[in-house]
């Protein structure tokens, strides 16, 4: 089969959710993605169904809300979409506040300081701009579902709740460039976090008359690089002559 046809096909991406999702639960779904609107439960019931029923199909007897808590490592709690019922069969449901909401136990992850030990109390929330996706460990196929985690209060008790906050922050400041240039449309800025290969040389003076600069630290420093490369004028290139290394 070409790699093609079988990239992301474990992914409840956007393509999956276009196919199942009725037009308007998509919709509505994408504007909440995009921060516009507040999440309904009314759309999380129906979001949760189809999540539910294309894990099934697909092998799935459990579902986890995976988060990153302060450890370094991730961390998952499982429950099975099976609930037995009073007459000694079983049924499969998801609901859209098992879909929105987990209460695994905080007190067994570090919160910085941040609460009192017995305050044990956590919630993982769904991270509606992550997929969730499908993990296969021998038999066993699992529904993984992007979180947040956070305390009662709102506390953030892992590495992805200051990220989201961050980048809304970010995208609500610099929105503003674009609107005071006269672009009343632009609703939102995205940010790409991640180690870039570019650097840019300034002027020690320049560099100086430039306050943000100063604040952020000059992030790079020429050094001999450990092998000869071609193309060094390209991003493997040294710094020019005249200018000092740091």
């Amino acid at each position: 089969m070409p790699f093609n046809d079988i990239y992301g096909i474990n992914a409840f991406g956007d393509s999956v959710m276009r196919d199942r999702l009725p037009k308007a639960i998509y919709k509505e779904l994408k504007s909440v993605q995009a921060g516009e609107c507040e999440l309904t439960n009314a759309c999380a019931e129906v979001v949760a169904n189809a999540m539910k029923d294309w894990a099934i199909e697909k092998g799935c007897t459990h579902y986890t809300h995976w988060f990153q808590p302060m450890t370094g490592l991730t961390a998952e709690k499982h429950d099975s979409f099976i609930s037995p019922t009073a007459d000694g069969l079983a049924i499969v449901e998801f609901s859209g506040k098992e879909l929105i909401q987990g209460e695994p136990d905080a007190s067994s992850f570090p919160s910085g300081g941040l609460r009192a030990t017995f305050e044990a109390r956590g919630y993982t929330a769904w991270d509606v701009t992550s997929p969730a996706f499908i993990t296969e460990e021998g038999n066993c196929k699992t529904l993984v579902i992007p979180t947040a985690f956070v305390g009662y209060h709102g506390e953030a008790l892992d590495k992805k709740t200051p990220l989201l906050r961050s980048m809304q922050a970010l995208s609500n400041q610099a929105v503003r460039v674009p609107r005071a240039l006269g672009n009343m449309s632009s609703k939102r800025v995205i940010s790409t976090v991640g180690p870039e290969q570019e650097y840019f040389l300034v002027d020690r003076e320049l560099y100086q008359a430039r306050q943000d600069l100063i604040f952020t630290g000059p992030p790079c420093s020429d050094r001999f690089l450990p092998r000869d490369r071609n193309l060094k004028t390209t991003t493997s290139a040294r710094f020019p002559n005249g200018y000092p290394r740091s």
